[in-house]
């Protein structure tokens, strides 16, 4: 069996930040935490009324600005207004280096998350899989998709290597190919368990999982916060990058009939030789398909939809040495793609915005990243009326706010090593992948 073979890497280097400008920007970024916005509207009316409201109180990891309803922004001066045509019910901007949140809005809504779960599913198993594992299909690993599944078409009795699996997953969104991996993970109950406890290791507190394909069940949700939390812990792992910045691949197929007469053809791996099928990227802003124009700097990472999530989606991109992160959930607008061309118009205010704003929050590191996290995160900038600061003191072991904000804006730039981030290390996604 012939494998595909992923593109090589053209993703221009983003500039390491010196320790000393990340620990002086880190203190500096404590009392924004629990600084009003300049602008801030959690009410609805006309058309918007008889859409589903979000809790008036939602979590406030990373920031008591974070749980509140609205859109949160601080526009500083030379600041660009953010875009008008903006319907998801959930929607942030992040830098994927420093953690700073630009904006949000009800970014801890508590959502469906459509196929964005996979994220969570491939940061979860993708690292306890060899790629050159190979595994037959049993019928029982394709068992229990729901209806209407996206699939890239794994059949069963035939063998598939788990780099081939991986593709399946992220070009395709294949559920079929996250039954099979689950399978090979445990099953699929062990593969929940895994995914949540790997979300609650990540500080995602606000996503239940029921499933690892993210079709819609009872009670699986997620939050923009969270989905981003996903992309920005995956995207530290090499094989992550290059799976979600892929355009296009070749998925193995059936076997091919020998010609008559003659014996059948071997692959490199001793197995009769399969005919093989060309698969996309269904992430529209990476491969510039249907209507959809490709997004400059596109690097990954997925997209979704489902009836009860609408769309979904989870990006990154660079411009200019600066990597950003955007999450919009369920957009409303009859706009064709609106959730690509929603993340786009954010992705080009942020790219605009960065450096005029001051943050609304922050992206928070894996528990353990930092050995004095509090054990209830939540607290950490709970509220504006001076116990935000009282908490982070508290769960910094006393010592003041500066070394958790450290460890929230360096944290998550470079690889978990040894149970500790390094904070003068290069942020890993450096190159961005071309078909």
């Amino acid at each position: 069996m012939s494998e595909s073979v992923l593109p090589t890497c053209n993703f221009s280097v983003v500039p390491a930040l010196k320790k000393t400008a990340v620990t002086v920007a880190a203190a500096a970024l404590l009392p924004l935490l629990t600084a009003a916005p300049s602008w801030a509207d959690g009410k609805a009316d006309g058309p918007d009324a008889k859409q589903p409201q979000p809790p008036a109180s939602m979590s406030t990891v990373g920031g008591a600005t974070l749980g509140k309803a609205g859109t949160q922004v601080n526009l500083g001066s030379g600041a660009p207004v953010l875009p008008t045509k903006l319907s998801g019910r959930s929607w942030i901007v992040a830098d994927a280096e420093s953690g700073e949140v630009l904006a949000s809005h009800n970014s801890h809504w508590r959502l469906p998350p459509a196929s964005t779960l996979k994220m969570l599913f491939a940061d979860t198993v993708l690292p306890k899989l060899p790629k050159e594992k190979r595994h037959k299909v049993a019928p029982a690993d394709l068992e229990g998709m729901g209806s209407g599944s996206s699939l890239v078409g794994v059949k069963e009795d035939l063998t598939y290597s788990v780099h081939d699996l991986w593709l399946g997953v992220f070009l395709r969104s294949g559920n079929d190919a996250v039954h099979v991996l689950s399978a090979m993970n445990g099953g699929i109950p062990k593969t929940v368990r895994d995914m949540q406890a790997h979300a609650e290791e990540l500080q995602a507190l606000d996503t239940h999982v029921v499933s690892p394909d993210g079709y819609d069940e009872e009670g699986q949700v997620s939050s923009a916060y969270d989905l981003t939390l996903f992309a920005r812990s995956g995207l530290q792992k090499k094989d992550f990058r290059e799976y979600c910045a892929t355009p296009s691949a070749q998925f193995p197929g059936l076997v091919k009939k020998p010609e008559k007469g003659k014996k059948q053809e071997k692959d490199a791996n001793g197995q009769p030789k399969r005919e093989s099928f060309g698969i996309q990227n269904t992430n529209r802003l990476l491969t510039g398909a249907d209507g959809v124009a490709a997004y400059k700097g596109m690097a990954g990472v997925k997209n979704g939809s489902t009836t009860h999530a609408g769309t979904t989606f989870t990006g990154v991109a660079e411009r200019d040495g600066r990597v950003l992160l955007v999450t919009v959930m369920n957009p409303s607008s009859t706009e064709a793609h609106a959730v690509y061309e929603e993340s786009a118009r954010l992705l080009d205010w942020g790219f605009g915005a960065a450096g005029k704003v001051k943050p609304v929050g922050l992206l928070v590191p894996p528990k353990s990243a930092d050995t004095n996290a509090s054990a209830n995160p939540t607290n950490v900038g709970a509220d504006s009326s001076g116990t935000g600061d009282e908490a982070l003191r508290s769960a910094n072991g006393g010592t003041g706010g500066a070394g958790v904000a450290l460890a929230i804006t360096g944290g998550a730039l470079a690889v978990l090593a040894g149970g500790s981030y390094l904070v003068n290390r290069r942020w890993p996604l450096r190159r961005r992948l071309r078909g």
